[in-house]
This record gives C-alpha cells, sequence and structure tokens, in this order.
C-alpha cells in the first residue's frame, strides 16, 4: 500500500509539473532581443530601452542583438527559426507588416511565423515642404501640383519604408503627376527639400521635426489620427480635409510562433507596464513615438490591417517587387 502511495506521489508530482506555468520559472537565463537593424536607429533604441526595463522587473538580463539585412528580413528570420520559448524576442519596425507585398519571395509568413506581444509605440510619417514652396496647407499644395503636372516631386528616404508608401498613396488619392524620388535614408530626403532639390517630402517624424520646428520646412500634416506632440500644430490628414491616408512607423515586439501564451500575457503585461513609466514615455517622445502598448489581440488586428494597407498601395502604385 505504502509503495502504491509512493508511486501514486510520483505520478501527480509528474503531472504537476507538466501543467505547470511555462512562466513560473521565467526568465531563468539571459533573454535575446533581436533588432532587425543596424544600432543607433530608432528600432535599436526602443529594444535598448525595453530590455532594460525587462532586466529591472524580470531580474534577468535581457541583452540586444543586432541582424541587419534584406529590410529586416534577416533578423525578422533569425526569431521565426527560434525555440518558441520566450528567450529569443523581436523589436521590429513597419517592414514587419510591408515586406510580405514589398519582396518577391518573402522569408516569413507575418501572420504564421510569430506570435505578437504588443505594439510598443508607432510614430507618424509628416508631408513637408520647402518654406519657400507657395502653399500653406495640403490643400493649397494639392491645387499647385495639379496646377503644375510633372513639375514637383516628392523626396522619401527609399522603397519600401512607410513615408514612400504614404507618398504613394497620397498621389493615387489625389491623382497627382509628381515624381518620387527615393534616397538612402531620411537624412538625404530631408536635405534635398532644405535645398530646394526636392520641394516636397513624406518622411518618418523624428528626423524631420527638427527642421520644422527651426523653421526649414513647412510641416502641412502628420499621417497619424490625432496630431502628434512633437508638433502639436501640425494638423493631421484628415483635419486637413484628406481621410485615409493614415500611416506611421510601428515598434512592435513579437516572440516565434507558439510560445506558450502564459509567457506571451506575461511579456506583454511587463512591456506594457514599462512603457508607462515616466522616463520611457519621455525618451519615446524625444524619439517623435507615440506609447501605445495595447494587447496581442489588438496588435494582431493592427498587423491584419496594416499588411492589407500596403498590399494594397504597391499594387495599385506598381511599386516593383524586390526578388
Amino acid at each position: 500500500m505504502i509503495r502504491k502511495l509512493g508511486i501514486l506521489g510520483a505520478a501527480l508530482a509528474v503531472a504537476a509539473l507538466a501543467i505547470a506555468p511555462a512562466s513560473a520559472a521565467y526568465p531563468d537565463k539571459p533573454v535575446k532581443v533581436i533588432v532587425p537593424f543596424a544600432p543607433a536607429g530608432p528600432t535599436d533604441v526602443m529594444a535598448r530601452l525595453i530590455a532594460q526595463k525587462l532586466s529591472e522587473s524580470l531580474k534577468q538580463q535581457f541583452f540586444v542583438e543586432n541582424h541587419p539585412g534584406a529590410g529586416g528580413n534577416l533578423g525578422m528570420m533569425a526569431v521565426a527559426r527560434s525555440a518558441p520559448d520566450g528567450y529569443t524576442i523581436l523589436v521590429a519596425s513597419s517592414s514587419y507588416t510591408v515586406n510580405p507585398s514589398l519582396y518577391a519571395k518573402n522569408p516569413y509568413d507575418a501572420f504564421k511565423d510569430f506570435a505578437p506581444i504588443t505594439l510598443a509605440a508607432a510614430s507618424p510619417n509628416i508631408l513637408v515642404i520647402n518654406a519657400d514652396v507657395p502653399a500653406k496647407t495640403v490643400k493649397e499644395l494639392i491645387d499647385l501640383v495639379k496646377a503644375n503636372p510633372g513639375k514637383y516631386s516628392i523626396a522619401n528616404p527609399g522603397v519600401g519604408t512607410t513615408p514612400q508608401l504614404a507618398a504613394e498613396l497620397f498621389k493615387l488619392t489625389n491623382k497627382l503627376d509628381t515624381a518620387s524620388v527615393p534616397f538612402g535614408g531620411a537624412g538625404p530626403a530631408i536635405q534635398s527639400v532644405v535645398g530646394g532639390h526636392t520641394p516636397i517630402a513624406f518622411s518618418a517624424l523624428p528626423p524631420t521635426a527638427p527642421q520644422v520646428q527651426g523653421g526649414k520646412l513647412r510641416g502641412l500634416a502628420v499621417t497619424s489620427a490625432k496630431r502628434s506632440a512633437t508638433l502639436p500644430d501640425v494638423p493631421t490628414m484628415a483635419e486637413a480635409g484628406f481621410k485615409g491616408q493614415e500611416s506611421e512607423t510601428m515598434q512592435g515586439i513579437f516572440v516565434p510562433a507558439r510560445t506558450p501564451k502564459d509567457l506571451v500575457d506575461l511579456l506583454n503585461k511587463e512591456i506594457v507596464k514599462a512603457m508607462q513609466l515616466p522616463d520611457v514615455k519621455e525618451k519615446c517622445a524625444q524619439l517623435g513615438f507615440d506609447v501605445v502598448a495595447n494587447t496581442p489581440a489588438e496588435f494582431a488586428a493592427y498587423i491584419k490591417t496594416d499588411v492589407e494597407k500596403w498590399s494594397q498601395v504597391i499594387k495599385d502604385a506598381k511599386v516593383p517587387q524586390i526578388p
């Protein structure tokens, strides 16, 4: 009888271990946070900020590794191929939702290869013009471009970036005859507009805001649903009279698909809590990002909408796919 009770006790202990939540001992070793871009960019800064806060709250090291290349695809695939155990985390920008349509043979499935944790923060794009362009509003700019077909060009930081796609959406919606000019980053694109070589630009907000604040560029509209705290005097596209032009650069957190739900929920809870800290909010504002920190379900819905939206724009604007 005693032997049977011993066997039964052992079996119950094993069963208890089998159903114990994966987060019970998590994390019991360092956690890798992969950024699919080079160091010092907005996604890298955001990842390091979040990693620091997770290290403090979960009493374990969260460390950042940069895996740049192929528009972010190399780093994203490194996470997709990792064990779904919570020890590899992805911090990605909007290339996550653009690349499935931009690349002819995109290596990951945005809906099946990852589990979304949260949309930590997002930054709108902004429509700016050289200060000498005779337009004070979005409508005046459209009227000016339509009155001078082929004369004006729109700079953007590169093919496949959300500012470039925002420009294409803007052109399609308003039937504008104007060329898109891609540059190798936001810096060169903005300098071209400041110099008057390319009089119009769509750009991410962070690198552009100082030029608007300094009067070298005129900000006509931001592409967010509400005004940005960074440039509160610049209206939204909807306020300017042009709905359906929303676009932004996101900073999203993911883990590999099939990561246990309790780990997903734990990471969501800790990251959402971190994003609400005053110093984190202040740093995000300095970077030009607004804190979002939503639920996994809300983030999954956001991804679906964004993938479908940019797929349609890429198709309608005949943006060449990358082989």
